[in-house]
């Protein structure tokens, strides 16, 4: 049995993972899916990351999961447990001593929006959120997720800079997900071939995949535990 740690993106809650939470317990495992804080603008990344290892306490197996601008706290978490694995499912990579308000254009993401948005009519990074963010969601789904929405980060945690001098030494794996229309895929596997040295496994969804596929990631994520 392994314990799966999920960061979520920013924005965004521990909800939105319950559906893949649900498939892993199902298949024997624990889940954590905390809610990092959106109460206080001066919380930094190492601050979340001591919340989330506050919460893992002594548990063993552990595999840290880092969606979207949870990749900016993951790799804190991993290396601070001495994680058995490290899952980015479209994250936003950082390097050593990049803010994350500075990674939009210093990753290439600007250029890469633009470029796929030229191509698919808009879609990628469209204003309304059913199509940019929720593609593929049921309905419900996706409206219960703007529900849950709040205002995360923190103004703190987006201008500091990345914390560690260097990658953890923890084995990871990166996976983009097909129908992304926020981060585009070939971008993202790019991303993680340059900064990470590692090539992306893909999944089919949005960037919200975990509320339209939890059975396929939740298959991926057992898989890498096997």
């Amino acid at each position: 049995m392994s314990t799966f740690v999920v960061i979520h993106g920013g924005g965004d809650v521990g909800w939105s993972w319950h559906l893949v939470a649900a498939e892993l317990r199902a298949r024997g495992h624990d889940v954590l899916t905390p809610d990092l804080s959106a109460d206080d603008d001066a919380l930094t990344l190492d601050d979340y990351a001591d919340a989330v290892v506050g919460l893992v306490g002594d548990r063993d197996g552990v595999v840290v999961v880092g969606h979207s601008f949870g990749a900016f706290t993951a790799p804190l978490v991993a290396e601070r447990l001495s994680a058995d694995l490290l899952v980015l499912m479209a994250g936003m990579i950082p390097v050593p001593g990049e803010p994350p308000e500075r990674w939009w254009a210093d990753s290439g993401y600007l250029a890469a929006a633009e470029a796929q948005s030229a191509l698919d009519g808009g879609l990628t990074g469209n204003e309304d959120p059913y199509v940019s963010f929720y593609n593929g969601v049921p309905r419900e789904l996706a409206e219960e997720a703007l529900r849950q929405e709040r205002a995360h980060p923190s103004p703190a945690a987006m201008e500091g800079p990345w914390p560690l001098s260097e990658w953890p030494a923890v084995t990871t794996r990166y996976v983009v997900f097909a129908d992304d229309r926020f981060f585009p895929p070939a971008f993202l596997r790019g991303l993680a071939s340059e900064r990470l040295g590692v090539l992306a496994d893909e999944l089919p969804g949005g960037h919200c995949a975990m509320l339209s596929h939890p059975a396929e990631i939740a298959g991926l994520l057992a898989g890498y535990v096997a």
